[in-house]
């Protein structure tokens, strides 16, 4: 196994799929960048600090304790922060595969949240596997730890699966199948905040009619898409008025709304006070730390060559990387 591939201090680096590995290890920290290209499933942890994400599904901003997960055709570009640490897994389909002959086991693209106690495990078997060598403990042990950080997955994301039966089908294999559709489209959803969505967009997404779609979406989430829209652009409004300098009216833009009577109104319905009130009852923080929807920085990224830099790899134990709890 090729040791972890980890970007650091702006470098950036490409990486494709890994031939031959059930996993392969990704890391991200200050202002380090990662372009992944591979045909495997991905799920990146924000660990300390934030990161920029950038995919085929839109743009995200990771906060400590932030998990998203990316379809194999996704592309994502990760950047972590002045003050970020992100760690990544490439999972193979013969990885997934493998896990399913002992039972139930299921992972799904998305975007959600980790406990600080399920991060450290995570952290931990990660760091396993990144230090593992073939020609000291086999393929056998090499398995048996990715089996061990892949249940850990799999716990991460047990609020999501418990959607799953609600899913129309008559297997659970059709249910599942839906459920991945759906969650490629809130995916879709989430990292385009920024602008109004409609709903033949995501239809076409999951390759449902709109009604279909529609139906489908409001019994798993409990919401319409038109509304589950709706109240991620005010959530990314809130955002920018508690974190960044902007007029009302440059946010009203920023968030998708066509002028400032409209969004004024829709805001007030939604939080219960005016955009004005709500920035001045906010604390101010960091605007880079705090951004759910903020895009990639084209000019943070400074090209670097392609470097294997591991945090201390030597024979000896190693705490691993330190995780902070989310405030």
């Amino acid at each position: 196994m090729d040791k972890a591939k980890w970007a650091d201090r702006g470098q950036l680096l490409r990486i494709g799929s890994a031939q031959g590995q059930w996993a392969r290890c990704i890391g991200a920290s200050r202002l380090g960048s990662v372009e992944y290209h591979g045909q495997d499933l991905s799920i990146w942890i924000q660990m300390r600090g934030g990161a920029w994400v950038e995919a085929k599904e839109g743009r995200f901003y990771l906060r400590a304790g932030d998990w998203i997960a990316f379809a194999k055709d996704s592309a994502p570009l990760v950047q972590a922060d002045a003050q970020g640490l992100t760690l990544g897994m490439a999972i193979s389909e013969d990885a997934l595969k493998s896990m399913t002959r002992f039972g139930n086991f299921d992972l799904h693209v998305g975007l959600g949240q980790v406990a600080s106690g399920e991060a450290c495990d995570i952290a931990r078997h990660w760091y396993r596997i990144a230090r593992h060598r073939d020609n000291m403990l086999g393929a056998t042990a090499y398995q048996a730890r990715v089996r061990s950080l892949l249940l850990n997955l799999q716990d991460m994301q047990a609020d999501d699966r418990s959607r799953i039966p609600l899913c129309p089908g008559a297997s659970l294999a059709r249910k599942r199948q839906v459920f991945e559709r759906m969650q490629r489209a809130r995916l879709f959803m989430e990292g385009n905040c920024d602008r109004i969505i409609r709903i033949s967009e995501l239809a076409e997404r999951t390759q449902f009619s709109m009604w279909y779609f529609s139906k489908v979406f409001h019994r798993l989430y409990g919401e319409s898409p038109q509304a589950a829209c709706a109240n991620l652009r005010l959530k990314h409004a809130a955002n920018l008025l508690s974190t960044t300098p902007m007029t009302i009216g440059e946010v009203a833009i920023a968030s998708g709304f066509d002028n400032n009577c409209s969004f004024a109104r829709s805001f007030r319905a939604h939080f219960g006070m005016t955009a004005s009130d709500y920035r001045s009852s906010t604390p101010g923080t960091d605007g880079q730390s705090a951004q759910t929807c903020a895009p990639a920085r084209a000019n943070h990224i400074a090209a670097g060559r392609e470097s294997l830099r591991f945090a201390r790899e030597t024979g000896s134990d190693h705490p691993g990387p330190k995780v902070l709890q989310r405030p």
